[in-house]
């Protein structure tokens, strides 16, 4: 499909480090693109070394990114043109799939196929924390508090790790042992989502430890998808929920206070597996990632392309992007 041309509703920002945009590949490249103009601005040629980019994360402050690659980390300066890391962390001993910052930039985690999560320390560089999962582990998000991590893992469970003790204070299994692959907090902390290989979403409201109220308390379930279930994600005003499938569509579901998902929209376009998605700041764009090579920029109003990013050679599978303040 050609790439739409027309102007994005909003007013576009300047070129410069008020957006970061970036696309991780199965071709082993990391491309940085000029949001608005689709122009590759950067790409971090890596064809010399091993293993497949498998996620991104763009530190809050926008000086750092993360790309979990096979069994490590490269941690890369987003200000500069240099294609060689400033760290790696190694450690994991199979596929890395989840990497996020805390919110001040202090530490990082990941969560991998070896059945581990580990918490690295970006001052020191050196691992901080290690937590056995027992099983494969699909996605981690960091809580807001930042005192507590949520995983979900190829046994089917969701967990709560609480960093003050140092352990697994919550266990959820919405589906017995069909794998959870991938898993988002609301903004505020209010809800989780998780969805499994067979495309069905689960929703819990997440009360205050204080509360009589169970810690999660299911609310509803969906069949998001009739197939594979790649990504899930809620839109930062938490009025939204994306989810990405094999199926090679994005649904949007928009979210009502008490907590019902009504289909909104079918972001159709790409021609293969769409694996990974990201929201603007403001949650009126989402950006994705498919299997045909592209990355897209949706504008969510009109459900419509406005971008598409071409230069990978093999499949796109990860995506961040940070429009906010740095």
């Amino acid at each position: 499909m050609p790439v739409q041309t027309r102007a994005p509703a909003q007013a576009a920002p300047r070129q410069d480090m008020s957006v970061i945009l970036v696309t991780g590949s199965y071709d082993k490249d990391i491309r940085f693109w000029e949001a608005w103009s689709g122009i590759c601005s950067r790409t971090i040629s890596r064809t010399n070394e091993t293993g497949q980019v498998n996620r991104l994360a763009i530190s809050p402050d926008k000086r750092f990114l993360a790309a979990a690659i096979y069994k490590k980390v490269h941690i890369y300066e987003i200000a500069s043109n240099l294609s060689t890391p400033i760290h790696t962390f190694e450690g994991h001993n199979s596929n890395i799939t989840a990497v996020c910052f805390h919110s001040e930039g202090k530490w990082l985690v990941t969560g991998s196929e070896d059945g581990t999560i580990k918490i690295w320390d970006l001052r020191t560089t050196h691992l901080h924390r290690n937590y056995d999962n027992e099983a494969p582990v699909n996605d981690v998000v960091v809580h807001p508090n930042q005192g507590e991590l949520i995983s979900c893992d190829q046994a089917g469970r969701i967990k709560q790790w609480d960093l003050s003790e140092n352990l697994c204070t919550h266990e959820l299994t919405p589906a017995g042992d069909i794998p959870m692959r991938s898993i988002s907090l609301a903004s505020d902390g209010s809800c989780l989502v998780a969805g499994n290989n067979k495309g069905k979403c689960y929703v819990w409201k997440i009360n205050d430890e204080r509360s009589e109220l169970p810690r999660f308390q299911a609310v509803t379930k969906f069949q998001a998808h009739n197939k594979y279930l790649t990504r899930c994600l809620l839109s930062p005003d938490v009025k939204y929920l994306a989810t990405c499938s094999a199926d090679t569509t994005v649904k949007i579901w928009s979210i009502s206070p008490n907590y019902e998902f009504k289909l909104e929209k079918i972001l159709q376009g790409h021609q293969r597996w769409v694996w990974d998605c990201a929201f603007s700041a403001d949650s009126a764009y989402l950006v994705t990632a498919s299997s045909d090579h592209t990355a897209r920029l949706w504008e969510m109003a009109s459900g419509e392309t406005v971008r598409q990013y071409n230069g990978h050679h093999k499949a796109a599978v990860c995506c961040a992007l940070h429009d906010g303040a740095g």
